[in-house]
């Protein structure tokens, strides 16, 4: 009896150092994944407030919320089994599958380029009249979660790459949990940014004064802020598609394009001192939103004239 009790301990000991050598693998892959999803964090950051900032003040969070939970279901129900079964039996999809979606994000941004220089209209803004705002905020949710579905493919790949040498059950809690931190901090950011207004109202309705100027400074700020974020946004559809597509060609032997991408940000670096970082890095973001334009344009124009061939049929 005593023997199979130290037995049975023995058994439960090792289960349990078996359990946090595996915690600590899923610790390492989650700090891994992050570190190198933070740009693409940031890229999500800059486009979602464009899907918000058109509405009234009581409607942002609830949209948000919407927003959030799409990205969970993109993240935990689509992207994450996608990406495990894909990483098992069909690694060299993954590539092509996330061009497409680079593609996609190219349209997006020249859409959004189009329509501000007055090219083309596509869909309802606030700016025109809307017959039915609730179906408007249900499109543009939408919109903001099909976008939110390729940043985080992204997001999800560069994940994998970083554990894919553990184990499938560490992989999928990795994928798991970089997936809902990335979310929660996304999001809480853009709550911040869209409410950062009416906390500056709240503030200058005090009584300190210093409380006061903080919010007199923030009530002038936020609208240019919010202008700025439109405009990153935009641009950071147009990088992240033309990166994604630069990499992708690359991946599948044709790297002529993004050698040229390269060059130019390895020149910019040697030429720049001190500023070689940053601005090496602004040279291919620049070279690749230029990728990205060109090729959304494209797109963007193929489709109009496609259902304005359609409409002129019917």
């Amino acid at each position: 009896m005593a023997t199979g009790l130290v037995a049975l301990l023995d058994d439960v000991s090792v289960i349990a150092r078996a359990a946090a050598a595996s915690l600590d693998d899923v610790g390492a892959g989650v700090a891994k994944a992050g570190s190198k999803a933070a740009g693409v964090v940031i890229d999500d950051a800059a486009v979602t407030p464009g899907y918000v900032t058109e509405f009234t003040p009581d409607r942002e969070l609830p949209i948000i919320w919407q927003i959030t939970k799409g990205s969970l279901r993109n993240k935990l129900l689509i992207l994450l089994p996608i990406a495990l079964l894909l990483s098992a039996f069909l690694p060299w999809a993954i590539t092509p599958i996330l061009m497409l979606g680079g593609l996609y994000l190219s349209f997006e941004g020249a859409e959004k380029v189009i329509e501000k220089l007055g090219g083309m209209q596509y869909g309802e803004t606030l700016e025109t009249p809307v017959e039915d705002i609730a179906a408007f905020e249900k499109a543009r949710v939408s919109g903001a979660i099909r976008t939110d579905l390729i940043l985080s493919a992204e997001i999800m790949a560069i994940a994998l790459s970083e554990v894919a040498d553990n184990t499938f059950l560490t992989r999928a809690a990795a994928l798991a949990v970089v997936g809902v931190v990335i979310t929660a901090v996304v999001y809480g950011a853009v709550a911040l940014i869209v409410k950062m207004d009416d906390i500056g109202l709240h503030l200058a309705r005090k009584d300190s004064s210093a409380a006061q100027s903080v919010g007199s400074v923030l009530l002038k700020a936020m609208p240019k802020v919010l202008a700025l974020l439109s405009t990153v946004g935009t641009l950071a559809m147009l990088w992240v598609g033309g990166g994604i597509v630069l990499h992708g060609l690359e991946e599948l032997g044709l790297g002529y394009p993004a050698h040229l991408a390269h060059g130019l940000q390895h020149s910019v670096q040697a030429a720049s001192g001190a500023l070689g970082g940053a601005l090496g890095w602004v040279s291919y973001a620049l070279a690749s939103s230029v990728v990205g334009l060109v090729l959304g344009t494209v797109i963007a124009v193929v489709l109009h004239l496609i259902a304005k061939a359609r409409g002129t049929a019917h």
